[in-house]
């Protein structure tokens, strides 16, 4: 008889928006097949490799662990968009400044290029390439933050 009777809440129902879903879910599968991509195109002898070269030095390892939280705050924030955090997309926001940022800033040569840069010739080149590796990420940001169904979710929240 249970199935029948009505069930009481204290409180209304999270009515998330589709754009918002969309977007914390491209998050979470941008940054796993990021992950899988990095893993096919290195394999395993790779990857330990890469992880060799990373913690060489302190600054590397320092680099390295960052980009690690970095990716860990990105899925973080993609959860909490879907309970209404609006500090959730501001520190996705900052987490992309950040992440293009530095990759513009060490394909320039400031930092370590040959671990975490982009390749090109010159600055139009490599500005042309950390778009297109950005694209993704700029189009997640677009979902969260142009569309007035999406603010007005966040606003309410």
């Amino acid at each position: 008889m249970r199935f029948f009777s009505k069930t009481r809440h204290s409180h209304a129902r999270l009515n998330v928006p589709a754009l918002v879903q969309v977007a914390a879910l491209a998050i979470i599968l941008i940054r796993a097949l990021d992950l899988l991509m990095i893993l096919n195109l290195l394999g395993p002898q790779g990857m330990v490799e890469f992880v060799r070269r990373s913690v060489q030095t302190w600054t590397l390892t320092l680099v390295f662990m960052a980009s690690l939280v970095l990716v860990f705050v990105e899925i973080w924030c993609a959860f909490s968009l879907v309970k209404g955090r609006n500090w959730a997309r501001w520190i996705y926001f900052l987490t992309q400044v950040i992440a293009a940022g530095y990759l513009w800033a060490a394909s320039l040569g400031y930092g370590y290029p040959e671990l975490f840069s982009i390749a090109g010739e010159s600055k139009r080149e490599i500005l042309r390439s950390l778009v297109m590796q950005k694209l993704p990420d700029i189009l997640v940001l677009m979902l969260l933050f142009v569309p007035a169904a999406s603010r007005r979710f966040f606003r309410l929240q």
